[in-house]
C-alpha cells in the first residue's frame, strides 16, 4: 500500500503530479509520480511500504488543487480472466477496510478510456452484489463510511483500493453532475454553482449562503454568476460595463453598475459575498481580492484565477502566496481553498473567507 491514484482533468496530469509530489514531500513521504498524457489520472508511488496510507492520513484532500478524487491502492489486478473478473477482485480484498459504504468502479476520463467507463457501469452491479454477499459492503449505500474503488485501465487490468469519506470527494470520479438551468444567461453559472457545493459544507450552507445577503459580482455581464446569487435570494451589485440579462434585472434583486471591476468601490463595507470571473492576469485578480478583504468590503469571496500556459501548478502557488502574503501582512485572518473544478477549464476557483 505504497501507492495512491488521483483523478484530474485530462491534460492536467503534470500539474496534478507536481502537486502530489510537493505535498507528499512536505509530509515526509518521498516517491515519484507516473502519468499518461490526457488520461485524466496520476499514480504516485512512495518508497516505503505504507506510504499510500500515510498520505491518506496526513494530507488534506480539501487542500489539493488539481486532484478531483483519490484513493489508496491496496492491490494491482493483472490479466484478469474475462469470464470471471469477480473472482479476481474478490481474491484481492486484503488491505481494504472490513466494511465499506460504497463501491465505485472507475477509469480515466481521457478519450482513450471512454469505452472502459461504459464497461465500469455494467460491472458495478455484479461486483456490488458479490461484495455485499461477503459482508464487505453495506446493503444500502452509506456516505459516512470508507469507499471501495476499482479503477480499470482495460478489461483485464486495474487497481483496487479505498478512500475515506472524511478525506476525499463525495462524488464518483470527483465529478458533481449539475444540470444547466434553462433560464441562466450563460454556462459559466455552473462554475459558481459547483463552487458553492465544493467549498461550503452542507452544515454551513444556511449560515454562509442564505437569502437576504448582500453580494457584489465583478465582471458580471451577462449574469451567469449573478444568476446563482439571485437564485439563493441575495441582493446583488452587478459590476460590468456590459449589459446584464433582462431576466435578472426584472427580479428586483440586481443593481447594475456600469463600471470597470478593478475601479469599483462599494458604498458600504461588509458585503456578505464578492464573486469575480473576470478574464485578467491572475496576480492582478489576486491583489484585487486581497484589497477587498483588507478593506473589509466583503466577508467571503469566490473568484477564478486564469492559469498560465506552462508550469501551471508553480504559477498557481506563486499567485496564492502573493495573495496570502498581503492578507497576513495586513493582519487579516482568513480561510482559503482552491480547486480546479469540473466546470473550470484553464482556470482554478478560489474560496476566501475573513475569519473574525
Amino acid at each position: 500500500m505504497n501507492k495512491v491514484l488521483l483523478h484530474c482533468r485530462p491534460g492536467f496530469e503534470k500539474d496534478c503530479a507536481a502537486e502530489i509530489t510537493d505535498l507528499a514531500a512536505a509530509a515526509g513521504v518521498y516517491g515519484f509520480p507516473k502519468l499518461e498524457k490526457n488520461s485524466g489520472f496520476v499514480l504516485f508511488e512512495g518508497y516505503a511500504p505504507q506510504d499510500g496510507e500515510r498520505l491518506m492520513e496526513q494530507l488534506n484532500f480539501g487542500r489539493m488543487i488539481f486532484a478531483r478524487s483519490w484513493f489508496v491502492i491496496t492491490a494491482e489486478l493483472q490479466e484478469m480472466d474475462p469470464s470471471d473478473r469477480i473472482s479476481a477482485v474478490m481474491s484481492a480484498l486484503e488491505g481494504l477496510p472490513n466494511k465499506s459504504g460504497k463501491l465505485w468502479v472507475e477509469s480515466g476520463e481521457g478519450d482513450a478510456y471512454h469505452s472502459m467507463l461504459s464497461f465500469c457501469r455494467k460491472f458495478t452491479v455484479p461486483l456490488r452484489q458479490a461484495l455485499r454477499q461477503q459482508g464487505r459492503l453495506t446493503k444500502a449505500e452509506k456516505d459516512k463510511m470508507p469507499r471501495i474503488h476499482l479503477f480499470l485501465t482495460d478489461s483485464s487490468h486495474g487497481y483496487l483500493g479505498y478512500s475515506r469519506s472524511d478525506n476525499g470527494s463525495p462524488f464518483y470520479m470527483g465529478i458533481e453532475r449539475l444540470k444547466f438551468p434553462f433560464d441562466a444567461p450563460s454556462r459559466s453559472t455552473l462554475k459558481l454553482d459547483e463552487a458553492f457545493s465544493v467549498f461550503i459544507a452542507p452544515d454551513l450552507q444556511a449560515e454562509r449562503v442564505s437569502s437576504g445577503m448582500r453580494a457584489v459580482d465583478l465582471g458580471a455581464c451577462p449574469g451567469g454568476w449573478t444568476y446563482q446569487l439571485v437564485k439563493r435570494g441575495m441582493f446583488v451589485a452587478a459590476v460590468d460595463n456590459g449589459a446584464m440579462a433582462e431576466s435578472l434585472m426584472e427580479t428586483g434583486q440586481v443593481t447594475h453598475h456600469p463600471v470597470d471591476g478593478f475601479k469599483f468601490e462599494p458604498e458600504k463595507p461588509g458585503n456578505h459575498w464578492l464573486v469575480c470571473d473576470m478574464i485578467e492576469k491572475p496576480d492582478r485578480v489576486a491583489r484585487l481580492m486581497a484589497r477587498w478583504l483588507v478593506n473589509k468590503w466583503c466577508d467571503q469571496a469566490i473568484f477564478n484565477l486564469k492559469l498560465p500556459m506552462k508550469q501551471r501548478y508553480a504559477g498557481v502557488c506563486e499567485c496564492l502566496n502573493q495573495l496570502t502574503d498581503i492578507l497576513s501582512s495586513s493582519g487579516v485572518r482568513y480561510e482559503l481553498q482552491a480547486k480546479h473544478l469540473y466546470h473550470d477549464r484553464e482556470e482554478i476557483t478560489v474560496y476566501l473567507r475573513r475569519i473574525h
